[in-house]
């Protein structure tokens, strides 16, 4: 939804700015903005939902989310517009990092890959019909029907959670406390001093607000942890990287030499969707042979038999092969639009762009997932905050940059420093991953 919600304006930015009299960097913000609230609200979503349930969380969400998409279907300015948009994107985002939980909390750790790469397949849907429909809506109907799209689409998933989906968070039963009984077994009343009353209200108001204001922004302090961090990053680097790519394909396509109408401009989006269908179905099932395989080779077995897996397993030929790829489509990608070929070479190039980065999106949630076991909503917020502020960062930065630099050569830049960081990442943890774990383990218990 969160995916659907942010691609299905992206073959539509061009009508917005003339709409509503502004320029595309300034319009690209309402997407832009949109993923750095993505970025945040999963803190708040995914500490509530540890304690008051992932169904409760997603009802309240998408009841936010049909509210502000209705207000952005009819913004009458730009400053409206993107207002709105952030307050949708904060709604949205609670699936993203609640939903990993929802896995996390049905799957064992051996199934967990491929069950992690079937849940990515809904939000990479995005990119495959957000931008065909959107762009069809657009060139129809106007930028407007895309947000009221949104609207019907928002609500059809909310009667849906409310009929059909059970809560999967394991409850903690605590005891009840009664009034303590007198010698001939009847409860007794105390009466409490008006001072110490007053007292204890403070207290518990105090309790509220540390638990809704503070307590979600705890999960951040996971980011001292040398597992978390390369993680993450390895993460938020690809979703940048996939950003830029998103906006320079409606840059570039909606321009001579091609000058694209918005429906073409939204199949444009179509060849790296069926590489992220491709990664999320044939990537799971890899990624949890390796793990298997590496248990095997270890001789890591428990009590009862059953192998032992370790999150840092998930990074082996998978993440070197994908850490590789997605930055050399992304190059491939740049010189080739950029010097107008025929749109089936960037579109192959874009395709292994979505295969290599969907084995980096799929392998990375799943292990965070297992370095938090206890925590795994909350891990997958941590990620979903540092990687859409990457892509935020994007979102404001390529048009200025395509501007000025063209994008092979940006394309190229972004290509290479992933390709350099993403692939010393994976060595770090390679080579230090199981002390670093051990580490975290301790402090964590500790």
């Amino acid at each position: 939804m969160a995916n659907n919600a942010a691609d299905a304006s992206a073959a539509a930015l061009a009508e917005m700015s003339v709409d509503l009299k502004t320029t595309p960097t300034i319009t690209n913000l309402a997407v832009a903005l949109y993923m750095l609230a993505m970025s945040i609200f999963p803190l708040w979503w995914s500490s509530f939902s540890e304690t008051l349930g992932r169904r409760t969380i997603y009802i309240a969400s998408f009841v936010l989310f049909v509210v502000f998409a209705v207000l952005s279907a009819v913004s009458v300015s730009i400053e409206m517009l993107i207002v709105m948009r952030v307050f949708t994107g904060g709604a949205a985002a609670s699936v993203q990092a609640v939903g990993a939980g929802t896995i996390a909390d049905i799957w064992e750790p051996a199934y967990r890959g491929r069950a992690m790469g079937i849940f990515y397949l809904g939000p990479l849907c995005g990119p495959l019909f957000a931008p065909i429909v959107g762009g069809g809506l657009a060139q129809g109907l106007g930028w407007r029907a895309n947000m009221w799209f949104l609207v019907i689409y928002g609500g059809l998933i909310l009667v849906l959670l409310v009929f059909c989906l059970p809560e999967t968070l394991p409850r903690k039963h605590a005891a009840l406390h009664a009034p303590a009984p007198t010698d001939n077994g009847e409860a007794t009343l105390v009466r409490t001093p008006t001072r110490l009353s007053v007292a204890t209200t403070t207290k518990k108001a105090g309790r509220h607000l540390k638990r809704f204001l503070i307590d979600p922004l705890a999960v951040l302090a996971y980011l001292r942890f040398m597992p978390i961090v390369i993680t993450v990053y390895s993460a938020a680097i690809a979703f940048g990287s996939l950003f830029i790519m998103n906006i320079s394909i409606q840059s570039s396509f909606s321009k001579p030499p091609y000058g694209y109408s918005e429906v073409i401009v939204g199949l444009m989006y179509f060849p790296p969707a069926l590489g992220y269908v491709c990664a999320s179905i044939a990537g799971g099932r890899w990624v949890d042979m390796i793990m298997a395989r590496e248990a095997k080779k270890a001789g890591r077995y428990d009590e009862n038999g059953k192998l032992v897996f370790l999150p840092e397993d998930r990074m082996k030929e998978n993440m070197w092969l994908a850490a590789t790829v997605y930055p050399a489509a992304l190059i491939w990608f740049g010189w080739t639009i950029d010097k107008g070929v025929h749109w089936i070479v960037p579109g192959i190039a874009n395709f292994f762009f979505g295969f290599g980065s969907m084995l980096v999106f799929g392998a990375v949630t799943t292990m965070l997932t297992e370095f938090m076991p206890k925590r795994s909503s909350s891990g997958v917020a941590v990620n979903n905050f540092i990687r859409n502020i990457f892509s935020c960062v994007g979102g404001v930065v390529t048009q200025p940059l395509i501007d000025v630099m063209g994008v092979g050569y940006l394309c190229t830049l972004i290509g290479l420093f992933s390709w350099v960081t993403g692939n010393l990442a994976i060595l770090a943890l390679k080579k230090w991953g199981p002390k670093w774990r051990v580490q975290m383990d301790a402090a964590l218990k500790g």
